[in-house]
């Protein structure tokens, strides 16, 4: 099974403000569905309360420390390790983590795949994707958005795959 890694960030890596996107690209939403639909999809409980039913058509798997934490659409697991297995248990080829920072952080030493969308602003974010080399990964392909309609900012999205 392929551990992917779906994010945008920003010029400066933040992904996030007060819980949400600090941006609206809906060519790369439309994207963000063309590749995790009918895929098992990986986020943090706070991630989870953002999209919790916006995600039809994925199997929702929750990291959460709260023992107690239940979501109606999703499976909830205490580790990084279990959510693993369950997605390779029903025979998931590809597994997309989207979120945040701390799922990012415990998956990216394990990812094969980076779907990285960077957009060209600097938005007040108060959540940031984890430090990363990217001579560590080699460039599949590219994409460039220009702002105008539902975009409002440039952005440009990057297959990457791990070297090595």
């Amino acid at each position: 099974m392929i551990v992917s890694l779906i994010a945008a960030v920003d010029e400066h890596g933040g992904i996030g403000r007060n819980g949400r996107m600090p941006w609206r690209l809906s060519d790369d939403l439309k994207h963000f569905r063309a590749l995790t639909l009918g895929h098992h999809v990986l986020m943090g409980r706070k991630t989870y309360a953002t999209v919790a039913g916006r995600l039809p058509g994925r199997k929702l798997l929750v990291l959460s420390h709260n023992p107690a934490f239940r979501a109606d659409d999703a499976l909830v697991f205490a580790s990084f390790e279990a959510a693993l297995a369950e997605a390779q248990a029903a025979g998931e080829d590809e597994l997309f983590v989207i979120g945040g920072a701390e799922v990012f952080a415990r998956a990216l030493p394990l990812a094969q795949r980076f779907y990285l969308t960077r957009v060209n602003t600097v938005a007040d974010c108060d959540v940031f994707f984890p430090a990363f080399d990217m001579g560590q990964w080699k460039l599949l392909s590219q994409q460039d958005f220009a702002a105008g309609g539902k975009n409002d900012h440039d952005f440009t999205i990057f297959e990457l795959a791990r070297k090595g």
